[in-house]
């Protein structure tokens, strides 16, 4: 890019890690100081532009940041010319990361770079990274970020160890002690054991939430929801347990005063992207806390699990995939793959009072419902003459082509004006008396234009969606039937009532708006 036909650009990039909020000379507020006082002394720049791009509350190990990423795309579009950091640390605490960028991406697309603290700047650095200097540098920054992750989780674990449970959130039927340990709430550990003794006796998953419900139970979202603790949405709960609520709570190892952590594991340090490891290294902690129910009954149900267990089956693909829920209860509707294919409301089968108790509709029925409402659609779009509207069209922009014409001509009169005043061919009174008149008039000029413009701005967006919804429509009518690529343009949700009754929400508005 020629630098010459814009302003220099200077980025200044801002980091700020969670752990960071505890040194005041790196908030983003001295950061940002620091670097407007360097980029305001730097020498032979005229018509610096300086931008800051901020990533607060973001780790330095990975350069998934938001910020950051928008700073490398401006410079993969060559409009940024320099970039300005506190430290080599708050761009990254990657070594290898770091100098990618600074060897390869940064020479090829010309930007200097400069990391004020180290006294790094890359113009004085041309074909290397500054040396072992910065190398040792890169690796401190890196080894400080690898060192602090591992000494907070050995904290973690010792604390786990000696019996102190982390986790702000315990396992319904448990409650946090006066002394930060896990110890059983005796308003819902009953419940847990009702749950292990009816998994003992046979019952399924699906019996199980059957009994509860009938029972008044209330689900463990909402029990934590009137204690006032809101860590989920239970507005349709409705008091009815999931199977998969019961086939977790018959799966957790706690429950038999087994406590189990390290099951899971970041991909990289500082990361937030988490796997599950193999049980062999999981970390147990057995008599952790005192057991809702024994080991033997736990052991026993684990055996039983197997046979609640659902085989994993293939997933097929269908046009209304993700799109069909229930009218009631707002749940999505399970679709069930028998020889003739439908949607069932599984969510209140419990429930044999709720009006959607069972409610069920044909798919093919449900989709030729949905492909007769937009055929119909597509011929009102196709007999929908657009001429009128072109030429419309037409007279405007030839409106605003004079409105301009006639905005440069005052703006030029009152030019002129100006310089019959500078040669004293008129006096200040009369100068000031016509220069009123002028702006008057191209004040109003301007804003004829400017409503004129929006007119036809809306006007041609109206046109280009006319002509998408006709693109459209002509492939609608050309189709045998609803295909899975219109219900992913134009649908967004199709809510079933009974007696077949449903409520399309659509995602193209403009195409249905004259639907009921």
């Amino acid at each position: 890019m020629n630098n010459a036909s814009m302003d220099y650009v200077i980025a200044l990039y801002v980091r700020l890690s969670i752990e960071d909020l505890k040194v005041d000379s790196l908030s983003i507020q001295s950061q940002l100081a620091l670097l407007h006082s360097y980029a305001d002394d730097m020498e032979g720049i005229p018509n610096a532009q300086v931008e800051e791009f901020i990533d607060n509350g973001h780790s330095g190990t990975n350069f998934e940041r938001p910020a950051v990423q928008k700073l490398l795309d401006r410079v993969r579009a060559g409009e940024i010319h320099c970039i300005l950091v506190k430290d080599f640390s708050r761009f990254g605490r990657n070594m290898i990361e770091v100098g990618y960028f600074m060897e390869r991406v940064f020479p090829v697309f010309g930007v200097r770079f400069i990391s004020v603290e180290d006294g790094f700047d890359s113009v004085q650095h041309q074909g290397d990274t500054g040396g072992i200097g910065m190398a040792v540098k890169y690796l401190i920054s890196e080894f400080y970020s690898r060192d602090m992750s591992v000494k907070t989780r050995t904290a973690k674990y010792v604390k786990m160890k000696r019996g102190e449970y982390q986790s702000v959130v315990c396992p319904y039927g448990y409650q946090k002690g006066a002394d930060g340990r896990m110890e059983i709430d005796e308003e819902t550990a009953p419940n847990v054991r009702l749950i292990f003794q009816m998994a003992l006796d046979g019952h399924d998953a699906h019996q199980i939430a059957e009994v509860l419900f009938q029972k008044g139970i209330v689900t463990p979202g909402e029990y934590k929801a009137s204690k006032g603790k809101h860590y989920h949405d239970v507005s349709r709960c409705q008091g009815i347990w999931q199977r998969t609520t019961i086939l977790r709570i018959l799966g957790d190892e706690r429950y038999a005063g087994t406590y189990i952590m390290g099951k899971r594991k970041v991909r990289e340090i500082g990361g937030r992207c988490l796997h599950l490891k193999d049980e062999s290294e999981w970390f147990k902690i057995p008599d952790h806390h005192p057991p809702i129910i024994d080991k033997s009954t736990y052991e026993q149900v684990q055996a039983k699990l197997l046979h609640f267990k659902s085989v994993k089956r293939k997933v097929h693909q269908y046009p209304l995939r993700g799109k069909v829920f229930c009218g009631c209860c707002k749940h999505a509707m399970g679709r069930i793959p028998a020889k003739k294919p439908y949607f069932i409301c599984r969510y209140t089968s419990v429930d044999s009072m709720s009006p959607c108790h069972g409610m069920r509709i044909l798919e093919a029925e449900l989709e030729s419902l949905i492909y007769e409402i937009l055929l119909k659609q597509a011929g009102i779009i196709l007999n929908i003459d657009s001429l009128s509207v072109a030429g419309g069209l037409d007279v405007q922009l030839a409106e605003q082509t004079e409105y301009q014409n006639r905005i440069r001509q005052c703006q030029t009169e009152k030019r002129l004006l100006y310089e019959r005043f500078l040669l004293k061919e008129i006096d200040k009174d009369s100068y000031l008396e016509q220069k009123s008149v002028c702006d008057k008039e191209l004040n109003r000029l301007k804003q004829a234009h400017s409503a004129l413009s929006a007119e036809i701005s809306q006007k041609q967006m109206d046109s280009d969606t006319k002509s998408q919804l006709k693109s459209i429509a002509s492939d609608i009518s050309g189709a045998d039937g609803l295909t899975e690529t219109f219900a992913n343009v134009l649908i967004e949700r199709i809510s079933v009532f009974p007696d077949s009754q449903i409520k399309i929400e659509w995602k193209m508005k403009d195409f249905c708006r004259e639907i009921s």
